[in-house]
């Protein structure tokens, strides 16, 4: 199991929640502590047992933090595993510079070891795919604003064959250690194609 946190963007899915988008930040760190303190064996609350079962993972799962910026990776850097960047076009420098962020606010914490280093892009394969991408770039980001979210859905470029490998191929060389594939349809044949697009390159 490994457990991925982030604190997101649109106030939206907090509301959904009842829950307060201020002082998100804050409440992730210490609800990380907290899932660290209950993985460790430690009761929820004085004279309770503690929450099981244990984790098989000594210490409990690993933690993955979806930060990018630079107050957020400095923050992440006390507790995190690794980072779980996204690039929404799929862009290999950037994603690269990501991970060079994250590395350098791992060292500024003085922890010898590196993040894991995990990204993801938005993609469309087959028929339509161009239109289908930005589309559904559009209709997820249009909560910031039309032209913000036209602007950005424009610059998504994944929706070839030929782009998605050379994408995937430029990201593993990039130094990522898992990437995370999200299409933009629940149509199942979107799968097929992927697979398809990454056995003929002999992409794992």
């Amino acid at each position: 199991v490994t457990l991925a946190v982030g604190v997101g963007g649109r106030e939206h899915d907090y509301r959904a929640v009842d829950a307060p988008f201020a002082n998100r930040f804050r409440r992730m760190d210490e609800q990380v502590a907290e899932l660290r303190r209950l993985w460790s064996g430690a009761p929820p609350f004085e004279g309770a047992d503690p929450v099981g079962p244990s984790p098989l993972q000594p210490g409990g799962p690993p933690i993955w933090a979806g930060a990018m910026g630079p107050k957020s990776l400095r923050r992440v850097a006390r507790w995190a595993d690794g980072v779980a960047g996204f690039s929404l076009a799929g862009d290999p420098d950037a994603v690269a510079r990501g991970f060079e962020a994250a590395d350098a606010a791992w060292q500024a914490e003085g922890r010898s070891e590196r993040p894991r280093r995990v990204s993801g892009f938005w993609y469309a394969l087959g028929e339509g795919a161009r239109e289908r991408l930005r589309r559904y770039a559009f209709d997820y980001l249009k909560i910031f604003g039309e032209p913000a979210a036209r602007a950005l859905a424009n610059t998504l470029r994944v929706d070839s064959v030929e782009v998605f490998r050379d994408t995937v191929a430029e990201i593993a060389e990039r130094g990522c250690d898992e990437l995370v594939l999200v299409p933009t349809t629940t149509d199942p044949a979107e799968l097929d194609r992927t697979v398809e697009a990454l056995a003929h390159r002999g992409a794992r």
